[in-house]
């Protein structure tokens, strides 16, 4: 009888093995489908075909940057692979487009923004300025979207013709700059921060001593939206030859407005001259018929900016290369120390960066891009002295982006050349350091410090201390030291007087147009100016453009690789993804807050940081 009536415990036992030989079974099977399709994706990256004569379909995704972001590797296998590009990468959007400019088989450019999300006004400047050489060859331009957001019509309005949804709208709203205070919430949680700053504008720190913003801070902020905003206005109006101010009468007095046409949002852009036909999606795409060149389906033949992008460096391969390079390094976000993935600038990644071009006889001179706020004050001046004290000997251009500032500023400061886009913010040449205490915080719950030791300074980093005179000293002096010494750096660079400079530094930001007439930057002018400017400076006349990254580990590169032939098979098969959607979706909000804990890192607690610039 005990041999065929098992015992409880053996049958649970028997359960819990069965249990798991299922689960490595639909592991198996899962690894092996996966394995299959990315084997297939292996032979599937056919591109489509340019047509003999069609349009450049110009759709971008996500954010306008200079450096797309690393994407970790259990991301790149979670994600949804309807938005693969969550960011655009500014170089390719104006290579695409100047290409374009001088292509017969390109006819026209439609420019599609409903799933750009937002970009720096200096990038659409950037990007603006090769629209406007595309319209000087006399193709046409349209655009067509369900709705505009600011950014949306601004690439919109180099449109020969713009078409929007009757059910979409033309957002503008001006720009701002807010942020959050907190000085009353952390006095009711009895945390004191130490603040230690020079330059009265280095706003960085506010947030945390005020309930609101300083006068200076208010000053300088009015001062750049207002620049920032004039020309953005300037800009439409002067594209879509409207009336001055009128875009500034549109945004004051959207409400009224909207009352006089019952809340009709697009015919409200139609009447104020936003746009040029309100036209459904079927109603859009018979436009686009009637005015391209069709297949022989009668449907308008295009080609998409990544697929045309593909064909042209494969027809550029094909041709001899240049010998001689210009090398251009990104540096985007938030300068760190140590090693950093893209999206952050890390001071020894990009130190490394700069070791290996030295093994590279062909690179003959460099551009640094610069697209960042700044950060640690060590990691930056790690970058500076790679960049310009090493034995590398090139000359050095920079080029800056929407934001190079601080930090930032502090990089760009030696180079033989500064570019900026009228629209980078700039400067914020200052320093602070902040250390928050929480003393009373623990004493409040019961929590005490005490203890000896050799000297009054032996506890100075311990934040469960109240901070002693003589720290406050020490970190005050250290912080008016490194002023000092960023002054004196920026009038070596740009061989001003140090007066000079201190007079425009006290932590301002100035505007890429206020730069030029300070001094502060060379010239205006995009990363196409930069590269021209570095070959210049190196005597080259027939050279190409090299983009040195970060090494990947065979790790990062076989997980890359393997996702982007699943990416090609499943939409070789017509699928968006592997994941069902909400599942992709709930995946992504467990991982994100466990890979966004890099904060700032410099070793001295000392940072070269422009709250302001991501405005």
């Amino acid at each position: 009888m005990a041999s065929q009536n098992p015992s409880i415990i053996r049958r649970i036992f028997s359960f819990i093995g069965k249990f798991f030989k299922t689960i490595r079974t639909i592991i198996g099977i899962v690894f092996t489908g996966l394995l299959i399709i990315a084997i297939v994706g292996m032979f599937g990256d056919h591109l489509p075909p340019i047509p003999e004569k069609g349009a450049l379909y110009l759709a971008p995704t996500g954010i306008l940057v200079d450096q797309q972001s690393y994407v970790y590797p259990i991301d790149t296998l979670l994600a949804d692979q309807a938005m693969t590009n969550p960011e655009t990468l500014v170089r390719d959007v104006i290579d695409a487009i100047n290409t374009a400019a001088v292509d017969d088989r390109i006819t026209h450019l439609i420019i599609a923004t409903d799933y750009l999300e937002a970009g720096g006004i200096a990038k659409l400047e950037e990007i603006s300025n090769a629209l406007i050489n595309f319209k000087a060859t006399e193709k046409p331009i349209i655009a067509v979207a369900d709705n505009f957001n600011q950014s949306q019509y601004y690439l919109a309005a180099h449109a020969n013709h713009i078409l929007l949804n009757p059910m979409g709208s033309v957002l503008i709203t001006g720009f701002g700059a807010y942020g959050n205070y907190f000085a009353d919430a952390l006095e009711k949680l009895k945390i004191k921060v130490n603040v230690f700053r020079a330059g009265e504008y280095k706003s960085a720190a506010e947030p945390f001593i005020r309930n609101d913003m300083s006068p200076q801070a208010r000053e300088e902020r009015t001062d750049v939206v207002d620049r920032l905003w004039q020309t953005y206005t300037s800009k439409i109006e002067d594209l879509r030859q409207l009336d001055q101010g009128s875009i500034n009468a549109l945004a004051n007095n959207l409400g009224s407005k909207l009352q006089g046409v019952d809340g009709d949002t697009a015919l409200l852009a139609y009447q104020e001259g936003l746009v040029d036909q309100l036209a459904s999606r079927s109603e859009i795409y018979s436009y686009l018929n009637q005015q391209i060149p069709n297949d022989i389906d009668g449907k308008y033949n295009s080609v998409d900016m990544a697929v045309y992008l593909a064909h042209i460096d494969r027809e550029q391969s094909q041709t001899l290369p240049a010998m001689d390079k210009v090398a251009v390094i990104v540096a985007k976000g938030t300068i760190l120390d140590g090693q950093q993935p893209e999206g952050n600038v890390g001071a020894d990644t990009m130190a490394q960066i700069l070791s290996d071009l030295r093994y590279d006889q062909d690179i003959k001179a460099i551009v640094l891009r610069v697209d960042s706020p700044g950060g640690s004050a060590f990691a930056s001046d790690v970058i500076r002295d790679a960049l310009y004290h090493s034995d590398l000997n090139l000359p050095v251009v920079v080029s800056m982006g929407s934001y190079a500032a601080s930090g930032g500023y502090w990089i760009a400061a030696e180079a033989d050349k500064i570019l900026a886009l009228s629209t980078t913010i700039t400067g914020s040449i200052g320093v602070y350091s902040m250390i928050p205490t929480v003393d009373e915080s623990l004493a409040a719950l019961g929590i005490y410090s005490d203890g000896v030791g050799t000297s009054d300074i032996a506890g100075i980093m311990q934040l469960d201390r109240p901070m002693s005179d003589q720290a406050k000293v020490i970190l005050h002096s250290s912080v008016e030291h490194l002023y000092s010494k960023f002054i004196n750096l920026v009038a070596e660079g740009r061989e001003t007087p140090a007066e000079n400079i201190e007079k425009i530094a006290r932590g301002r930001i100035w505007t890429g147009q206020q730069a030029l007439e300070m001094g502060l930057v060379d010239e205006l002018g995009g990363l196409n100016n930069a590269i021209d400017a570095a070959a210049e400076l190196a005597g080259l006349t027939h050279y190409g453009v090299f983009y040195p990254t970060r090494l990947l580990s065979p790790y990062e590169q076989f997980i890359q690789e393997f996702s982007r032939n699943i990416s090609l098979s499943l939409n070789y098969f017509g699928f968006d993804s592997w994941l069902p959607q909400m599942l992709g979706k709930n995946a992504q909000s467990i991982i994100s807050p466990l890979k966004n804990l890099d904060n700032f890192n410099d070793p001295r607690g000392m940072y070269l940081h422009c709250d302001t610039c991501p405005m």
